[in-house]
């Protein structure tokens, strides 16, 4: 028997889940190792490799990692569960005229459900990822809160974790900066993966083009937006674009028109196919409406209630009051905030806790 228990550690084959993994096992808990495929890119027709976690090279390296270490480790093809939810919701969200973050839906609907099924058949106590977040229990609640190195926190994509799921999971390296984390990879006699770069990009879209797999995955798209047209806040023709959903909210370069000065995306109207150009002022908003609650800290946000508010997770959060509306969240920012785009995230802090989040569905 192990000294604290059985545990299911998310692989990649990067460093921060490596770590985790090797951590763990060196605590005394028994490890076991799991990757997770997601998506195939080979035959997706993009112009680059399969990258993160999609790579058979990041598969290997965790598998030898887990050999080296004694502890076993299996590949967990998820391909169909991913796809038939993640990459349909974002194809879905950009013609909706929306901005989505697959990244939180994969981790909300699809990553740690998949991780818990298996976890339950391995009769592993514990699921545990090379997330920078912490959690801790506190007043009958599962509270996520920031990780120490604010340059690399990923609290913001965890706001859909539900309590059950809290429950079962560890977090070890929220406790750490990721400079400790390259010398434990030393330590541990990886040094090539102190070295190894890491990957941003969303993993079914490893190119970074968006638009190139809307293209590819969305049957006539090109035909059916193609003679949108740009206009200014008042319906003013501006000019032609090539189709609503290859824009985003705050967009500037790649717009291919000349207006004289600088032009944003400030707003998308998939009905007319037409995107309105602003001033960057236009960006600023006071209001927006969020959905799709999950609450963390509390069961339910108090009306008024002061918060720190992320509209997306490079954003450092601006102060904003919260008020129940219609089954969601009603926020008014103290100071404007600067390019809101509906389908992305909307995260609310207290201090370093999260509170909860949802989507954003519109602002004013």
């Amino acid at each position: 028997m192990s000294r604290h228990g059985k545990v299911l550690v998310a692989m990649s084959g990067g460093i921060d889940s490596t770590v985790v993994a090797l951590m763990l096992h060196q605590q005394g808990y028994e490890v076991i190792g799991i990757t997770m495929k997601t998506w195939d890119y080979e035959g997706s027709g993009g112009s680059k490799k399969e990258t993160g976690c999609c790579n058979i090279d990041s598969f290997n390296d965790a598998r030898a990692a887990a050999v080296h270490h004694g502890f076993p480790h299996y590949i967990l093809d998820i391909r169909e569960e991913f796809g038939g939810f993640v990459i349909e919701n974002f194809i879905d969200e950009y013609m909706a005229g929306r901005t989505p973050n697959p990244c939180v839906m994969c981790n909300t609907h699809i990553k740690w459900r998949a991780l818990l099924k298996r976890a339950n058949a391995m009769d592993c106590e514990f699921i545990a990822t090379g997330h920078y977040a912490n959690i801790r229990h506190e007043n009958s609640r599962y509270v996520i809160s920031k990780g120490i190195d604010e340059t690399k926190d990923q609290s913001y994509v965890l706001w859909g974790l539900q309590q059950d799921l809290l429950s079962r999971t560890l977090l070890p390296i929220g406790g750490y900066r990721k400079t400790a984390i390259r010398q434990m990879a030393h330590d541990f006699g990886y040094p090539e993966l102190a070295k190894k770069s890491e990957s941003y990009e969303i993993c079914f879209v490893p190119d970074n083009d968006y638009r190139g797999f809307l293209k590819r995955n969305v049957d006539g798209l090109e035909e059916r937006v193609k003679d949108g047209l740009f206009v200014d806040k008042n319906g003013k023709i501006l000019g032609k674009h090539k189709g609503y959903p290859f824009y985003t909210i705050g967009q500037r370069k790649g717009l291919d028109i000349a207006l004289g000065k600088p032009a944003f995306v400030t707003a998308i109207d998939p009905n007319t196919n037409q995107v309105v150009l602003g001033d960057e002022e236009d960006l600023l908003k006071i209001e927006m409406q969020v959905s799709k609650m999950n609450y963390i800290k509390y069961p339910a946000i108090h009306d008024g209630m002061e918060a720190n508010v992320k509209i997306r997770y490079k954003d450092n959060g601006s102060s904003a009051i919260l008020h129940n509306r219609d089954g969601g969240i009603n926020v008014t920012f103290y100071e404007n905030a600067k390019g809101i785009a509906p389908g992305q995230s909307a995260v609310f802090y207290e201090g370093n806790d999260v509170i909860g989040g949802g989507i954003i569905q519109k602002t004013t």
